[in-house]
């Protein structure tokens, strides 16, 4: 599966407009890890562990709205759930992006 580019929708005439924060509901299905501070990373550590590819950290963080967004201030055994499995957590963020086009247009 080739990587989803969730700027996509957003690039306008050169521009990526504002991306809204898109709530990702959890499913009895998602993973969860104990975050290690200095060692664990959305990116590398996680993402690419559970979906095969680096670049769904943000899915990760989108999840986990509650710790912020850097993950340098997330405490040591932090539970962090990870959307799981991949397809489905990103069709529910697109379905999500879609209806938000909807209510306020992409601004």
């Amino acid at each position: 599966m080739a990587t989803y580019d969730r700027y996509n929708k957003f690039r306008i005439d050169g521009d990526v407009k504002i991306v809204p924060f898109i709530k990702i509901p959890i499913k009895s299905s998602d993973k969860y890890f104990t975050y290690k501070k200095g060692i664990t990373r959305f990116d590398n550590s996680l993402s690419n562990y559970y979906y095969g590819d680096p670049n769904y950290g943000w899915l990760i963080l989108l999840a986990n709205a509650n710790l912020g967004a850097l993950e340098f201030e997330i405490e040591d055994g932090t539970n962090i759930r990870v959307p799981f499995p991949l397809e489905t957590s990103l069709q529910q963020y697109i379905n999500e992006v879609n209806i938000y086009d909807q209510y306020y247009g992409i601004v």
